[in-house]
């Protein structure tokens, strides 16, 4: 099993004529994603080689869910465009839209969040890596070939954490692991990827990374004492950030006493969570209760 990717799901890349989009969309199809088309206006009816792959343009997303079946668009759009892409990809009504892009402006995400949530639509992003559930699909920027399919569940807000986790525990194998990204306001929250892999009865052991700023993890911790039975291991980045600086991403910044790793680590550790002062010390913990 895995969580919101499967082999099944079929992918649209909205900006895949670009040169982000066309890099990847190589890579996602090299990991056995199933793309089954891309979406530019001002190219629909032509098409793009990849390799031997044809993968065909359309002009907007209802046309390629129409023509192919698609319900997974991973955006790879401009910041300043990425609004309409995303406000059309949930007026067309595909379930899953990840959004890939930094930068995006808050207020926009914003308002494509509320759009969202009034229509059903599961975002994940913006600025994040993507999910992947390996010898499945793989949709965004994860390397493929980092580990296999496997027994852990992984959720975190900082990509590159993500594939160190990863390759820490390849030898376990992964069923999914998801980037949410670290803006202000995203889509999918550690709660809502804690509650899939809750119900994902191939995920046995659930690894969570969070980061300063905000009470994302305070309120996951809160989540996990409640309705969380599986082992979950947790990794707070930023121990070391100096207060008042924002850190890599948008929403890592401490202010005054709230949001600072220590306080993110004891709540998580009251609701049972083990809380590695590493990544490698986490990846440990995680080892631990695999074997």
């Amino acid at each position: 099993m895995a969580i919101f990717l499967t082999e099944a799901s079929k992918v649209i890349v909205q900006g895949m004529t670009g040169s982000e989009g066309q890099k990847h969309t190589t890579r996602m199809l090299a990991s056995g994603t199933s793309v089954v088309g891309g979406v530019n206006p001002r190219k629909a009816g032509t098409s793009v080689a990849f390799g031997e792959t044809d993968v065909p343009v359309f002009g907007s997303v209802a046309e390629a869910m129409d023509a192919t079946g698609a319900d997974v668009s991973v955006v790879f759009v401009p910041p300043a465009h990425t609004k309409a892409a995303v406000v059309e990809a949930i007026e067309a009504g595909i379930p899953l839209v990840v959004i890939i892009t930094e930068g995006v402006p808050v207020a926009d995400t914003a308002e494509f969040f509320a759009l969202a949530l009034d229509k059903g639509v599961r975002l994940i992003g913006p600025n994040c890596p993507g999910l992947i559930s390996p010898g499945k699909s793989n949709v965004g920027i994860i390397p493929a070939d980092i580990t296999g399919p496997g027994r852990v569940g992984l959720v975190s807000k900082s990509g590159t954490l993500t594939y160190q986790m990863m390759y820490e525990l390849r030898d376990f194998g992964f069923s999914t692991a998801i980037g949410i990204g670290g803006d202000p306001i995203i889509g999918t929250t550690h709660i809502d990827a804690l509650a899939a892999f809750e119900a994902d009865p191939d995920t046995e052991v659930i690894v969570m990374i969070g980061e300063i700023g905000g009470d994302a993890e305070e309120r996951a911790a809160a989540y996990i004492a409640e309705h969380v039975t599986k082992p979950v291991v947790g990794y707070v980045a930023g121990f070391t950030a100096p207060e008042g600086k924002t850190m890599g991403h948008a929403g890592a910044i401490v202010s005054g006493s709230s949001g600072t790793a220590q306080a993110k680590k004891e709540a998580l550790e009251a609701a049972g969570v083990k809380v590695g002062k590493t990544p490698s010390e986490t990846a440990e913990l995680a080892r631990q209760l695999l074997s």
